[in-house]
């Protein structure tokens, strides 16, 4: 059948909506009717041949007291569905009473297989009879999808003569009318499709982007595909076509099966009804779905893995409530989230509970296939955030220097703007696999495609533009020949990653004794009912005089001496009292020792703050007390020559001499950035041209100064 031919069967079921429903809905709801109807219509056509042979199946072991009778009747139908009501639409089409006729019909809807029960209950489709009824359009709506004008059955429809009058409706045809219809009211409601719904040109770009680089590789047998946010199924059904096409291309017969969940009722009764429709009993059995069945919290295939793996995540969307429901930030241990990587025994997966995005790549590569010689490969739709949200040690980032760091990651492709329906942010394709070629390994490809597409020529909704076919080649063959290129570069795993390190440097504080410091002091011990302090200072302060003091640890080992010699006993508390309230920050007191080592036992290292000094005569290595409010952190790239050390000398030191890092604050992170490796500055505008266009503004303004002076006294 032509795809004219599958046009105007989708026109005429667009056409019913309108004929019918019109002053019943909404126009944004005409999709809770139609879509529901077209899927019953097509099934009633598919089992009408077998539907006695079911009848009696249901006779036969009902009267076995048989209770588990799916499988008997799924043989009698020769279907994955059946229907064991004893009506078909043509009986209840000679209903003359609405009351009779809604009775029947739920009658009709409640002999369906559990499988359809489960799409009916989805798209909610019981809530609309009382509405068509009341309105007496029902009976309408069913003759219309009974019209001779119109086969959804699979059989042929001749005329009188033998002619053929409707060719049969395979289920591929099938299928795509009900894609089509799909599309077209995911457009009408186009603030809402981007949610569901992937473009199809994004999908057939994905799709390439994962089975190309392989093609040649692809065996006879058996493959599993999987999407954990599927959406209406889309990915899927291209996917497996793209792959089917590929294996006859190499002459080889491969069978798939299709593995979904989604979280939405709706969008999941379409996948799953699309997939019968298609005939793949199996695989809508493989789709799982509904608000009960969130990918993130109750993932639904544990324990498969799979050849190959597509999916567009939402993004900028909270996944709070399944935080709560994993156990909480503190409680999480589900594996696919808690892993062993870089010596950690419990390395970190989880984001920011606002954007759950990156937590459906990371469902997804814990189902990667590791001892098969293809692996897995995958493809994920993500937006800018994705590369780069998240500081060193969060979970952003360790879910990219996870990846990254395996080496998994072979090529991020940067999508034109305005490519979605309800969003015109950038987006981009992220392609990973754990088997990379030898001449990817080591490596990750960047693809700046922004600027590949063509223009729509109405905007739907927020999409203004697609990837044509020469776009999608376009893009493909830049990612397989993975040469340079001013849109392809090239990088080493290592260039994304860096080193968060924190950046010290002394405390100095220096001491007042002057009478108006212990005035102050002795106020401030008044309120903290630390009177004896205030005492033992100013006793210091008639012995070292009123300062001012520039060495803290001068002055706190005169007030331990006459605490103790007072019974006075010093605790962090009171430590902490003379910091705050006594002692001033300036930049030429000495340094406030911490601890003190032997030397030999402890070797100096400037850089990791161990200094050489002398403390009571002896020579000792000693650490600073850091300053929490001088505290820097500096972001230091792995390839960076010499590492922390050369960089710390060259970077810091001339700025702050005494500054050190501390190597157990080191933190890897992973970030990448679209921007900085693709950006071109726009050219200077010449002297001339900026004289020229200041001219010919003063040209045009000429005189109107006067005009406005002169008018003013009119």
């Amino acid at each position: 059948m032509s795809n004219g031919d599958l046009n105007w069967i989708a026109n005429f079921i667009w056409g019913i909506a309108d004929d019918v429903l019109r002053d019943l809905y909404v126009r944004g709801k005409y999709r809770d009717v139609i879509l529901p109807m077209t899927v019953l219509r097509r099934l009633d056509a598919v089992l009408e041949p077998t539907k006695q042979a079911v009848l009696d199946m249901k006779v036969s072991l009902d009267k076995a007291k048989i209770v588990h009778q799916d499988q008997a009747l799924r043989q009698a139908a020769g279907q994955a569905f059946y229907n064991t009501s004893k009506f078909t639409l043509k009986d209840l089409k000679a209903r003359s009473s609405q009351q009779q006729l809604r009775a029947d019909f739920e009658a009709y809807l409640d002999g369906f297989s559990p499988n359809v029960q489960d799409i009916l209950e989805k798209f909610e489709f019981r809530n609309q009879i009382p509405r068509l009824s009341k309105a007496d359009a029902l009976g309408t709506l069913i003759n219309k999808f009974l019209s001779p004008d119109i086969n959804l059955s699979p059989n042929p429809v001749k005329n009188n003569d033998g002619s053929m009058k409707h060719p049969g409706l395979d289920n591929h045809a099938m299928g795509t009318v009900f894609e089509e219809l799909v599309r077209r009211f995911n457009e009408e409601n186009n603030e809402e499709a981007g949610e569901h719904w992937t473009p199809r040109d994004a999908v057939k770009l994905m799709a390439r982007l994962i089975f190309l680089p392989i093609a040649d590789q692809i065996q006879s047998g058996t493959y599993l595909l999987y999407d954990g946010a599927c959406g209406t199924g889309g990915m899927l059904t291209v996917a497996e076509e793209t792959l089917q096409q590929l294996a006859a291309e190499h002459r080889k017969k491969v069978a798939t099966h299709l593995y979904g969940q989604e979280i939405n009722a709706e969008t999941y009764a379409i996948a799953k009804a699309d997939l019968l429709l298609k005939g793949e009993g199996d695989a809508a059995d493989n789709i799982v779905g509904g608000p009960e069945y969130s990918t993130l919290a109750n993932d639904a295939f544990r324990s498969r893995e799979f050849d190959f793996m597509l999916s567009n995540p939402p993004y900028g969307k909270s996944w709070k409530s399944d935080l709560e429901r994993l156990g909480g930030k503190e409680g999480i241990k589900d594996p696919r989230f808690m892993i062993q990587h870089a010596g950690e025994a419990e390395y970190s997966l989880i984001t920011r509970s606002s954007d759950g995005q990156m937590l459906f790549l990371a469902n997804m590569l814990s189902k990667m296939k590791h001892k098969t010689k293809l692996g897995s490969r995958i493809a994920e739709v993500h937006n800018g955030s994705s590369l780069f949200t998240g500081d060193a040690g969060q979970g952003e980032s360790n879910i990219r220097r996870w990846i990254i760091e395996n080496d998994w990651l072979e090529a991020i492709v940067a999508l034109p703007l305005n490519m979605f329906y309800n969003t015109g942010i950038a987006t981009y394709i992220w392609v990973l696999t754990n088997r990379k070629p030898a001449h990817r390994q080591g490596k990750v490809q960047l693809i700046d495609a922004t600027q590949w597409f063509k223009p729509l020529r109405k905007n739907l909704g927020k999409k203004n533009c697609e990837l044509s076919d020469e776009d999608i080649r376009r893009i493909c063959d830049t990612f397989i020949d993975f040469k340079e290129s001013e849109q392809s570069k090239i990088f080493p795993n290592e260039a994304f990653g860096y080193w968060k390190v924190t950046v010290e440097r002394p405390l100095r504080l220096r001491v007042d004794l002057d009478p108006k410091s212990l005035s102050a002091f002795r106020a401030a011990c008044v309120d903290e009912d630390e009177e004896p302090l205030a005492n033992v200072v100013e006793r210091v302060a008639a012995s070292l005089g009123p300062g001012p003091h520039l060495s803290f640890n001068t002055f706190m080992e005169a007030v331990e001496a006459d605490a103790n010699e007072h019974g006075v006993k010093l605790t962090a508390a009171r430590k902490k009292l003379l910091k705050d309230r006594l002692a001033k920050r300036d930049e030429k007191a000495a340094e406030i020792i911490g601890k003190t080592y032997k030397p030999g036992k402890v070797k100096p290292d400037p850089l990791r703050g161990l200094f050489e000094a002398t403390v009571d005569g002896k020579p000792c290595v000693v650490e600073y007390e850091p300053d929490t409010e001088l505290r820097d952190t500096e972001q230091i790239p792995l390839l960076e020559e010499g590492g922390i050390a050369a960089f710390i000398r060259r970077e810091v030191l001339p700025h702050v001499p005494d500054a050190w890092y501390v190597p157990e604050s080191v933190k890897t992170g992973y970030e990448i950035s679209f921007t900085r490796y693709f950006y071109k500055p726009q050219p200077l505008r010449s002297l001339e041209a900026i004289r020229a266009d200041i001219l010919a503004l003063e040209k045009e303004t000429e005189g109107l100064l006067g005009e406005i002076i002169g008018g003013s006294g009119r």
